[in-house]
């Protein structure tokens, strides 16, 4: 199995979700990965005609709809013949993100943060979104909370063998999410703005275990055939 199909990359992915949705609520009032706290903010705000709150909301939105799109074109036939070593760009990307942004202050506007995290959370989970033949969501834990709940009533009241092996996978996909939160928003705490050095680092590990998984599948080109 890929190592991008991995339960350990699929945990550094969602803890890195966890902890940017805690950064960013805490340094810019905004979500920047996950988009239901947006969408809920931007129609109150709209109810009450607050327009520039508004707004704030509706910037990574727009942001992530344009990663969804760009990272379609990339897994199309189009894009994989346009596109060099895609894994290696889009994690490489999110890393040199986080990079740039720890240098951002607090007093420049947000969507200077919001727009690119979103974007490049957009493009991410939409090619990263599988451990094995399990799907998960690594930048929001109500999908894979509930496949948890589901999994366990399954295999611990049902019986079923399969699903009972399987809740382990999501229990570990939800408390990575829970722990990068929780380390998002004590980091935020005392390191402000810089604390988006720490989930780079979680996205410099997903990098290189695509690294290695390019380096493997050249390989396996390259064998001769038996």
């Amino acid at each position: 199995m890929p190592r991008s199909s991995s339960l350990l990359f699929a945990g550094l992915l969602t803890a890195t979700g966890g902890f940017l949705d805690a950064y960013t609520i805490l340094t810019r009032g905004v979500f920047a990965t996950g988009q239901t706290g947006n969408v809920i903010l931007l129609t109150v705000n709209l109810s009450r005609k607050q327009w520039s709150e508004m707004l704030a909301h509706l910037w990574p939105i727009l942001a992530f709809v344009v990663g969804v799109i760009i990272a379609s074109f990339i897994k199309s036939k189009r894009g994989h013949e346009a596109v060099f070593y895609p894994a290696l760009l889009v994690i490489g990307l999110h890393a040199l993100v986080l990079f740039v942004i720890g240098f951002v202050p607090e007093s420049v506007p947000n969507a200077f943060v919001t727009v690119p995290i979103a974007f490049i959370a957009a493009v991410q989970i939409s090619m990263y979104r599988q451990v094995g033949s399990l799907a998960y969501i690594p930048i929001a834990t109500t999908g894979n909370l509930t496949r948890l709940i589901e999994g366990a009533y399954a295999g611990f009241v049902d019986g079923d063998q399969e699903q009972r092996a399987n809740t382990h996978v999501y229990l570990i996909i939800v408390g990575a999410f829970v722990g990068g939160a929780l380390l998002g928003g004590a980091t935020t705490y005392f390191v402000h703005v810089k604390a988006v050095w720490l989930p780079m680092l979680l996205i410099l590990g997903t990098l290189a275990m695509a690294i290695l998984d390019e380096r493997d599948a050249r390989r396996a080109t390259d064998a001769p055939l038996s």
